[in-house]
């Protein structure tokens, strides 16, 4: 490990925005954030800049951005703790082990962020939004809750819709080029450390959101032998 890795490694067992692994966490995030407003994740968040902008824009919610990367979330915590964001925190663990921090309607909203499109045959299964997460996700969210996908990734991109499709998901809003179509607005205005590179080599920014159905996911098709591999996540 690099010695900078080491620093920040070192730096976030000291930070008490950050939980890594933590046990008994499920129902007790009100207590964490000493109140019970409504909870956004935002997984594979990297430098968790959506986290921390999500944070600065709406104190009458709590962020957590979730990835196993522990240098990465540096980035973000220090500054959350900085400025004081108590609505900001970060979950360090394998978003396949997801269901082990959340309880049943314990989150309200999720955002994916230029996350790894795993572009290698085979690796499929391991796309943050392939039917087997989003199945994990049910078990998490509120029935109607959205879930909201930003990417560079075209396969990711056309994947995801195909992922909507087969489990019956609801599309609230499908931009195929959000610079493109001048709809660089809102949340979707806030620009990653990978967004920022994106756009300097003139790639397009895709997004979608949608709703889970309310009957349970069911892995059918070419997914459904797909729900008790390995996880290797989005990060």
């Amino acid at each position: 490990m690099g010695h900078k890795k080491l620093i920040k490694f070192q730096a976030i067992d000291t930070f008490r925005n950050v939980l890594q692994y933590p046990e008994n966490m499920k129902n007790n995030w009100k207590d964490f954030f000493k109140n019970d407003n409504p909870i956004t994740l935002e997984l594979a968040c990297g430098k968790g800049e959506y986290s921390v902008n999500l944070g600065r824009e709406h104190k009458d919610r709590n962020f957590i951005g979730v990835d196993i990367k522990g240098n990465r979330i540096h980035n973000g915590a220090k500054i959350a703790l900085n400025e004081g964001l108590d609505n900001v925190a970060f979950l360090r663990t394998h978003i396949g082990k997801i269901r082990d921090y959340f309880a049943k309607d314990e989150v309200c909203e999720i955002w994916i962020v230029f996350a790894d499109p795993f572009l290698k045959k085979g690796k499929e299964k391991n796309r943050l939004t392939h039917p087997r997460f989003l199945y994990y996700y049910q078990q998490i969210l509120k029935p109607g809750s959205i879930i909201n996908l930003k990417t560079d990734s075209k396969v990711l991109y056309d994947f995801t819709l195909e992922s909507i499709a087969e489990t019956n998901c609801t599309i609230c809003e499908n931009i195929p080029d959000i610079y493109g179509k001048n709809m660089v607005n809102g949340p979707l205005a806030i620009q990653t450390f990978y967004e920022k590179m994106h756009l300097a080599d003139n790639r397009t920014i895709y997004y979608v959101s949608f709703k889970l159905p309310e009957t349970p996911i069911e892995l059918t098709g070419r997914f459904k032998n797909h729900l008790d591999d390995d996880i290797v996540d989005g990060e």
